[in-house]
């Protein structure tokens, strides 16, 4: 398979509450959600080649569960050599007001 950035990742309000909440009520008191500026993604998302990004789970080295975002090309492979993205604002406690997402 090859990526072309128009991928369908389309899912249902109620399918993304179910899939949150099942993952809240299954790993607490782990981070549920993990906010990126607009400015990051689109920087990776503007490198060359760049048809799409790519999130890996990752452990700090306190041991604390991180995300680390990074622009994949059409052939699937990852622009590593370029901008990669961590430094998350996590949830909780960066969670805003509630919703069906993050059952607050």
């Amino acid at each position: 398979m090859s990526f072309t950035g128009k991928e369908d990742h389309n899912i249902s309000l109620a399918t993304a509450a179910e899939w949150t909440a099942n993952f809240r009520a299954t790993n607490p008191p782990a981070p549920s959600a993990h906010f990126y500026g607009k400015n990051a993604i689109q920087a990776i998302l503007n490198q060359p080649n760049c048809v799409g990004i790519r999130v890996y789970y990752a452990l700090d080295s306190a041991g604390v569960k991180q995300l680390i975002i990074v622009g994949a090309k059409s052939d699937e492979s990852d622009l590593y050599d370029g901008l990669l993205a961590e430094r998350s604002a996590p949830c909780p406690p960066y969670c805003g007001s509630g919703n069906p997402l993050n059952g607050l």
